[in-house]
């Protein structure tokens, strides 16, 4: 079944703000649960937006390709797959929803609408922590869209939750979670700087993980 690019656009928002608003939710949640435990509270971030993706991977797949990620459609236009006017489309609709999620969560915990963050992650291993991050993330979904189309979106659920844990930047892994974190001053946020950096080292992840991925689907 295809469906209209109407929407398809309508899917990439809600997809894109309903993860945000996990992300930035639970992030204030546990932060208020768990102000003294820094263990617990990234254990109180990891399940909820790693679950979501789940639920979110399987409800609208079939009808935008469940991007949510600019990373992910860039990734789809060097390959090909992908019409680049279509994409900017995508990547406009990510970015919006992802800012309008972050608005929500922090509307719903009585956090101004908009505040900008001052946490800052900002370095070479932070950095390097994010193109880890992002190719890995890259190599699972293309990987399996090959070999196993029905896993992607368990597989992709239980990599983002290990790599929260084993990267040094708790696996942002997308340019519009990175931008969209700025606009929530909570345990969540990220610093706007800090969160284009990390935009600009998952874009170049792309071009690390497309021919890794030529060799990896090698065939005789």
């Amino acid at each position: 079944m295809t469906y209209t690019l109407r929407a398809q656009l309508l899917a990439e928002f809600l997809g894109t703000g309903i993860l945000l608003c996990t992300i930035i939710g639970s992030g204030i949640m546990t932060g208020n649960l768990s102000p003294d435990n820094a263990g617990v509270a990234l254990f109180g971030n990891t399940v909820p937006p790693a679950s979501i993706l789940f639920v979110l991977i399987t409800m609208f797949a079939p009808i935008s390709g469940a991007h949510f990620n600019p990373a992910v459609t860039l990734t789809y236009v060097l390959r090909k797959e992908f019409p680049a006017s279509k994409a900017l489309m995508f990547v406009a609709m990510q970015l919006l929803g992802a800012v309008a999620g972050t608005m929500l969560a922090n509307f719903m915990f009585c956090e101004p609408l908009i505040s900008m963050a001052q946490y800052q992650r900002f370095g070479p291993e932070q950095w390097v922590g994010e193109l880890v991050a992002t190719s890995g993330l890259l190599l699972t979904i293309l990987v399996c869209l090959r070999t196993n189309p029905d896993s992607i979106p368990l597989a992709i659920s239980l990599y983002v939750t290990a790599a929260i844990w084993f990267t040094s930047s708790t696996c942002f892994a997308n340019p519009a979670v990175s931008i969209g974190r700025a606009f929530s001053d909570t345990y969540s946020g990220l610093r706007l700087g800090d969160g284009l950096i990390f935009a600009l080292c998952q874009c170049l992840a792309v071009f690390i993980v497309l021919p890794l991925v030529k060799l990896v689907l090698e065939q005789k």
